[in-house]
């Protein structure tokens, strides 16, 4: 089966996706704990960006700007997180890059067995889900399909290979 995935239909882009750089894409969802712990309000980007900065500048004025060892053993934490961890994507931007046209009103994700058809506010929230385990989804991949709030997460759509704007 192949690796990637057709975005087709009604848009004004066709896109193909390839779920196996997905891994070092920074909007990537750690999969292990998003449908376990409690949601968060979505936050202004901004104030995110400022907190960030706040916590570096702080540790930066706490312990210099020297590279101490615990940076080390962070980053080495990150790379075993990356290889072990299970992982997925929001469908949202790929759909916007894909521009569906104004008559446009369902996105179909074509499985290996089943078809799921969601409207498209739905399949914005829809999350692609690309590696279990930290290796890619080979034999029922190359993603599978949950919805944000959890509700599939013991049987998520598997085997996508298509979607189809309608």
């Amino acid at each position: 089966m192949e690796n990637i995935i057709r975005i087709e239909g009604k848009v004004n882009f066709s896109i193909t996706l390839d779920p196996g750089v997905w891994i070092f894409d920074d909007r990537r969802i750690d999969l292990d704990t998003y449908f376990t712990e409690e949601k968060r309000e979505k936050k202004d980007e901004l104030e995110e960006y400022t907190k960030a900065v706040s916590k570096h500048w702080e540790r930066e004025i706490r312990e210099g700007a020297i590279h101490p060892p615990t940076l080390k053993s962070e980053r080495r934490f990150e790379k075993e997180k990356l290889l072990n961890g299970t992982f997925g994507i929001k469908f949202g931007p790929f759909l916007h890059n894909a521009e569906p046209q104004p008559d446009s009103s369902k996105v179909v994700f074509v499985g290996a067995e089943s078809e799921l058809e969601v409207d498209i506010p739905t399949a914005q929230e829809i999350i692609l889900a690309f590696s279990k385990s930290g290796k890619p989804l080979k034999e029922n991949g190359p993603v599978h399909i949950y919805f944000e709030d959890g509700s599939n997460h013991s049987e998520p759509l598997t085997g996508v290979h298509k979607i189809i704007v309608k």
